[in-house]
C-alpha cells in the first residue's frame, strides 16, 4: 500500500510541473507573436522587449489570477489552458509600451533634457 504522503507529493509535483510547462510554452508563443509582428531594429531592443515580455506576462498574470480569485482554474485541464491565454495575453501591452518608448527615443537622439521635459510637458498639457 502506497503512502499517502508521497502520494500526494508527486500528485503535487507533477501538476507543478504541468503549470510551469504550460507557462513556459505561453510565453515563448507570446514572445513569438510579439517579435514577428515587428522585428526589433537592434540588439537591445531586442534584449530588453524580451525581458519585458517575458516579465510582463508572469507579473500580469499573475496580478490578473490574484486578482480575481481564479486559482482554482489550475485544477483542470482546461483551466490551465484559459490561464495559460491569461498570461499570454497580458504580456503584449508590456511590450506595446516598450515598443513605444524605444522609438520615441530613437526620433529624440539628437535632442538634449530641456527638448525632451518640453516635449513630455506639451503632451501632458494636451491631455
Amino acid at each position: 500500500m502506497a503512502e499517502p504522503v508521497s502520494s500526494g507529493a508527486g500528485v503535487v509535483a507533477i501538476k507543478m510541473y504541468g503549470v510551469g510547462v504550460i507557462l513556459a510554452i505561453v510565453i515563448a508563443l507570446g514572445y513569438l507573436v510579439v517579435v514577428m509582428t515587428h522585428m526589433p531594429k537592434t540588439r537591445s531592443e531586442w534584449v530588453v522587449s524580451l525581458v519585458t515580455t517575458v516579465m510582463g506576462s508572469i507579473a500580469g498574470g499573475g496580478f490578473v489570477i490574484q486578482y480575481f480569485s481564479l486559482h482554482n482554474y489550475i485544477t483542470t485541464w482546461e483551466g490551465l489552458c484559459a490561464v495559460g491565454g491569461l498570461f499570454f495575453a497580458s504580456g503584449l501591452p508590456f511590450w506595446a509600451i516598450i515598443r513605444w518608448t524605444f522609438n520615441y527615443i530613437n526620433k529624440k537622439e539628437g535632442a538634449t533634457i530641456f527638448e525632451v521635459v518640453k516635449d513630455v510637458k506639451d503632451f501632458k498639457d494636451k491631455l
